[in-house]
């Protein structure tokens, strides 16, 4: 899959300004953390960024090179500005598209994948006739996550823990719409494996391989690493989701509380 990531603004043009925030670095960061986790996570993904530094481009130099690249989908990240009461995310696609097409499939599913851990009011699915999704020739969404001129939501985006959320949402749309196929996971290594006793982080045992996999992606969402290892218990299968090893039991039960706050509750520590 091509993907053409186009991060707003940019250079001399700073976008949307507001509580000591250029809309520019905003959305350069989430664009960037996005490439990031498409690279590193999942296989036969190409992307190619308008910008991926600091720098002034116009609207038809990103919309001509995503054309000219062929891409498969252009994916534009914004930042909103308003009355310093309005708030949330919204998305577009352009506003001559019915919504039996092809792009409006897929803001319906990424729309939905952002907003489960973006931290923002729902402002809904909408469509515009913005350069970047009328001049596009593949599908094109333009996502507008929060506004700067708001309280809370700015100071959201000064978070580098809520850039990582929005920026896992938007993947984890882009994979759900394309298909995309998750790189299998090393096993992480134990911070020193001569140390003797080993402290596994399990978050979550399952006799059901479909079940722990199933775990793997709510904590890849949380944005925590993890893999699923057998074990016989009794005769039986097991199929446990490990999210770390370590030789010190305190660093150990870190991981293991980091892992209940994101909500799972039937994690447990095994000494092996």
């Amino acid at each position: 899959m091509k993907l053409y990531l186009d991060p707003g603004h940019g250079g001399q043009d700073p976008g949307a300004q507001g509580h000591g925030l250029d809309e520019k670095d905003v959305t350069l960061a989430i664009a960037l953390k996005i490439r990031s986790i498409l690279q590193n996570d999942y296989e036969n993904i190409n992307v190619k960024m308008s910008r991926s530094s600091d720098t002034t481009i116009s609207l038809s130099q990103r919309s001509s090179e995503a054309n000219a690249w062929g891409a498969d989908f252009f994916l534009a990240i914004h930042i909103n500005s308003g009355p310093s009461s309005a708030l949330g995310y919204e998305d577009y696609i352009y506003n001559g598209l019915s919504n039996n097409s092809k792009t409006a499939q897929y803001q319906d599913i990424i729309h939905a994948e952002v907003m489960k851990v973006n931290q923002l009011q729902d402002r809904g699915q909408k469509k515009a006739n913005f350069h970047v999704l009328r001049e596009s020739e593949m599908p094109a969404l333009l996502s507008e996550n929060g506004f700067i001129s708001n309280d809370h939501d700015a100071a959201l985006m000064k978070q580098s823990s809520w850039i990582q959320k929005v920026a896992q949402g938007h993947v984890n749309g882009i994979a759900k719409a394309f298909g995309l196929k998750r790189k299998p996971i090393e096993p992480p290594k134990p911070d020193n494996p001569d140390s003797g006793t080993l402290f596994k982080v399990i978050a979550g045992s399952f006799k059901s391989k479909e079940n722990a996999d199933e775990r793997v992606d709510q904590l890849k969402s949380k944005g925590i690493e993890s893999f699923v290892d057998t074990t016989k218990i009794s005769g039986e299968t097991w199929y446990r989701v490990q999210a770390g090893a370590f030789s010190n039991r305190e660093n150990a039960e870190d991981r293991l509380n980091e892992v209940k706050k994101a909500g799972i509750k039937d994690a447990f520590l095994v000494a092996e």
